[in-house]
């Protein structure tokens, strides 16, 4: 896979070198990444990597849009989900780049984007609201914090804003110290727990509001939109294509916009061809509901360490 950090269409801005973008992006293919990769192109000519899987028409969009194709790492005796592994990848491919001196990690599937999103320098570790009011309200986040560290930890931190994992900014060496502070903390309770989906919303709350980590926590709607939460009346598409917030705005990263028939139809239309919409829904097969099960189950076997 190319490991070419510019976009061919596009002249290097000087920043362009110090400035990233990691998503891991396995179990897709190139039609699920086009809108991600071509709309983030469009405004962005600095390094792109992503963790893919070895596919040819993964490999083709990735050479045509010059960016790095990682991939996932190997496992050991520790196999967590991908939501959590992923954490290990991105530190590691900093830790190896000292140039890179600030970035964005970013969910790839359902995010798209509308501007550069270093428009606006990082000069701290940025985390990101979603939803409305406080945890308490989020029965998902609060099932996993209180898996991942408990009742007492998770009920104290229950009125702060629940944050979303799936986009994170700031300089390189803040962020690189976020990404081993969830990873330890997915690593305290078995690891049924810390390694499932899940664990990665719940450590990053957790880690943020408990003070292990210095963040900036930014509202919704500035340089990310995370719209899984919002009533699709108050979001509307404009003539050119452009999700505008509630209030008219335009963030350059918008999360989540496959929640949204309407706005998922106006993304591919613009970005690119995948056929995927959270909002219809997907009838589980017997399978998922088996993971699911056994998933369950294992959560409250013993565990041997």
């Amino acid at each position: 896979m190319s490991s070419a950090l510019a976009h061919p269409r596009v002249r290097h801005p000087a920043s362009a070198g110090r400035r990233a973008v990691l998503g891991y992006a396995t179990g897709y293919a190139a039609a699920d990444l086009e809108p991600f990769v071509r709309s983030l192109r469009a405004h962005f000519d600095g390094a792109v990597a992503l963790y893919v899987d070895d596919r040819p028409d993964v490999a083709d969009l990735l050479d045509r849009y010059q960016v790095i194709g990682e991939p996932p790492l190997p496992r050991d005796a520790w196999a967590p989900h991908p939501v959590m592994e992923r954490f290990a990848a991105y530190d590691r491919w900093l830790s190896s780049r000292p140039a890179v001196t600030e970035v964005l990690l970013t969910d790839v599937r359902d995010v798209v984007f509308q501007g550069d999103p270093f428009t606006r320098p990082a000069t701290r570790l940025e985390v990101y609201s979603e939803g409305q009011g406080g945890l308490a309200g989020h029965a998902f986040n609060m099932k996993h914090m209180r898996a991942v560290a408990g009742a007492p930890l998770a009920d104290a931190i229950a009125d702060r804003p629940s944050l979303c994992v799936g986009t994170i900014c700031g300089p390189a060496v803040e962020v690189g110290r976020l990404c081993r502070t969830l990873l330890m903390l997915a690593a305290i309770p078995r690891s049924e727990v810390g390694g499932a989906f899940g664990a990665d919303q719940a450590a990053c709350n957790l880690a943020v509001h408990l003070g292990l980590v210095d963040a900036d926590v930014r509202p919704n709607y500035e340089r990310v939109a995370t719209i899984g939460d919002v009533r699709s009346a108050g979001l509307h598409v404009r003539d050119d294509g452009l999700i505008l917030n509630p209030d008219g705005s335009i963030s350059p990263v918008v999360h989540q916009y496959d929640r949204h028939q309407h706005l998922a139809d106006a993304v591919r239309g613009r970005w690119g061809r995948p056929d995927h919409c959270v909002a219809r829904g997907r009838r589980k097969t017997f399978r998922d509901r088996r993971r699911r099960l056994a998933a369950s189950i294992n959560r409250r076997l013993p565990e041997l360490r």
